[in-house]
């Protein structure tokens, strides 16, 4: 294996974006009525983080079926380290009551693309 900085560099001298991120698993714990009372404190850290600019993209995903929601979650964090990001997913109110556990990765975007759509005389924004 390769040592993460050293991959970091060398798709940044490739001419990649190298564009470090952290990606956070959200698992529940299996107490769906947690989940549930904890989801107000849960979405109002969330908005303040986005506010703050630390929350780049959050939101639940599916079972591996993809036809069944859980209560687990993605997050992805605008953070300076690891731990920075550990602090970030620690302070969570799903995190921190009990309702989620989590694991937090690095995650090195160097390809992909973004659209933003902006019509101006109704003025409507579309991301896709």
């Amino acid at each position: 294996m390769l040592p993460w900085l050293t991959y970091k560099s060398m798709a940044k001298e490739r001419g990649a974006l190298a564009l470090e991120l952290y990606i956070v698993e959200s698992t529940g714990t299996g107490n769906a009525e947690a989940i549930k009372e904890t989801l107000p404190a849960h979405l109002e850290y969330q908005s303040q983080l986005e506010l703050s600019g630390q929350l780049a993209f959050a939101g639940p995903v599916s079972d591996l079926s993809g036809e069944q929601m859980q209560g687990n979650g993605m997050i992805i964090y605008r953070a300076q380290s690891l731990e920075e990001a550990r602090i970030l997913a620690d302070a969570d109110p799903m995190h921190s009551a009990g309702a989620r556990s989590y694991t937090v990765r690095r995650w090195l975007i160097n390809e992909g693309s973004l659209s933003l759509n902006v019509a101006l005389s109704n003025q409507k924004i579309a991301l896709s």
